[in-house]
């Protein structure tokens, strides 16, 4: 390994200075894998699609039925995915998501029956959990120093990509009149362009935790995008320039000395138990602060219904207006709320204000405004009204899990972000689980959609009071904390 090191610096120095492909091909490819996977024209109009009289399904079958197994599978397959895509080191697990993709989209076309669009639902939630490896596989192949711009391209051409299948998908509707059948095929086609360009992508030789130096400490974090924003937090000064951080984060492209490292990684042994141990003392050291704990909790509850809100989004509308109009924007309403919502996060990032002080009164506030947007919603029965509360209700969100993406990351003793960001996921879907059981699953309370988004109002209401209550006494105390602080400094002087 020394005489491998002896001729990393020059690498480097070629890869910072004129060998700027070699970073610059697997972020391009990361892009068009990510683009090509967001264009999906048929995914606004998917309840419309499978309530079409050749599905033979109905309202109950689709809402109460098919769609809770998404949440069901993604919850079941997110911490196996999560190992998986470090022991695999990432590109496997790529190719995977590529594939459940293909699959869901090839089912959409011709699957018939309850039970043949459950397992379509399965196949779509392994394509969800499996978002892991695209947002972190980027980070094993180029330098530290390039984080945050290969960062913001990969997220741009989800969002880019997504936007131009919502905007596409309702053209070719309101316009060209293509069917929603025809809208599948074009979103199957272009999930498949992107499954052959992952295949091109070079493979890692280190992860984090599985395939790492065995004589160096686990001391710096692999950086996992948010899915919900395309935040990312770069590593402390000390820990990129901890003695071995440049070996270990990055992998030649070249070939150049890949024979000889991929013989240690092999020869490296496995604990499983290890790695779990080192999961939870992290756990423990990243959730002992306060403040962690609460914008975490705030995050976990909030994303729980935000997913409930735009899984059945498309429900509500076409109980709202009949499947037999051919008066529908669901496309358009996407694309207006992802473009707003990308401009309130950017706008976040350049507001001045103390969030240790404020923050909980003002997730307070915002998640009344959420709730109301929800209320809204359901109560007034006008398409137009709908589709407004449901822009307004994207946007506030998205703005809100900016801010606690950053605050949670500048309270982190360790660099974990994404073991964090990983478990408020988790909890996030373990209580969407229990809400869907409960309120939706035709074998728990099955309601219908409308009685469904007035629980969903009751309960952004509820985190709005909870976070109320708790943003008062944090307020009161650090008031308290400073009349004392004054009434002392006379005495000692």
């Amino acid at each position: 390994m020394a005489g491998l090191r002896g001729g990393r610096p020059a690498r480097r120095s070629a890869r910072a200075g004129g060998g700027g492909c070699c970073w610059a091909l697997p972020t391009g490819l990361l892009c068009a894998y990510g683009f090509f996977c967001s264009v999906r024209p048929s995914e606004p109009f998917l309840t419309r699609y499978l309530l079409r009289p050749h599905k033979n399904l109905s309202e109950t079958q689709v809402f109460n039925e098919i769609y809770p197994v998404w949440t069901y599978s993604y919850l079941a397959l997110l911490f196996p995915v999560f190992l998986a895509t470090d022991y695999l080191r990432y590109k496997p697990v790529v190719l995977l998501q590529g594939l459940s993709l293909i699959v869901t989209w090839f089912m959409l076309l011709y699957a018939q029956g309850l039970r043949a669009v459950q397992l379509l639902e399965f196949f779509y939630g392994m394509g969800t959990a499996t978002d892991v490896a695209y947002y972190s596989y980027i980070y094993s192949v180029v330098d530290v120093d390039l984080y945050q711009k290969v960062t913001s391209y990969c997220r741009s051409a989800t969002l880019v990509g997504y936007t131009v299948g919502s905007i596409s998908g309702q053209a070719l509707v309101s316009v060209a009149g293509w069917s929603l059948f025809s809208l599948n095929v074009l979103s199957l086609t272009s999930i498949s362009v992107a499954f052959g360009t992952a295949w091109f992508l070079p493979m890692p030789q280190k992860s984090l935790f599985f395939h790492h130096d065995s004589s160096q400490q686990l001391g710096w974090e692999m950086k996992v995008v948010d899915c919900k924003n395309g935040s990312a937090v770069r590593d402390h000064p000390s820990v990129q320039r901890t003695p071995g951080w440049e070996e270990e984060a990055k992998v030649p492209l070249n070939g150049e000395g890949r024979s000889a490292e991929k013989q240690s990684v092999q020869e490296q042994k496995v604990d499983i138990v290890k790695v779990l141990k080192d999961l939870w003392q992290d756990f423990l050291q990243c959730y002992s602060s306060r403040t962690m704990l609460c914008w975490s909790v705030w995050w976990a509850l909030s994303t729980c219904g935000y997913f409930q809100v735009i899984n059945y989004a498309q429900g509500l509308w076409e109980m709202v207006l009949s499947s037999h109009s051919t008066e529908i924007y669901n496309g358009a309403v996407e694309a207006a709320s992802t473009l707003l919502g990308a401009v309130a996060v950017f706008v976040v990032g350049h507001i001045e204000t103390s969030w240790a002080t404020w923050g909980e009164v003002a997730l307070a506030l915002f998640s009344f405004l959420i709730a109301a947007a929800v209320y809204i919603m359901d109560t007034i029965r006008n398409i137009w009204v709908c589709y407004a509360s449901y822009v307004v209700f994207r946007i506030i969100y998205m703005l809100l899990i900016t801010i606690a993406t950053f605050h949670i990351a500048t309270n982190l003793s360790v660099e974990r972000y994404a073991l964090v960001f990983g478990v408020n996921t988790f909890i996030a879907l373990a209580l969407q689980t229990l809400l869907t059981l409960i309120v939706v699953d035709a074998s728990g309370l099955g309601l219908d959609i409308f009685t469904q988004f007035m629980i969903y109002a009751s309960y952004f209401a509820a985190i709005s009071l909870v976070f109320l209550g708790s943003g008062i006494y944090s307020i009161m105390r650090a008031y308290r904390r400073r009349e004392q602080m004054q009434s002392r400094s006379p005495e000692s002087q």
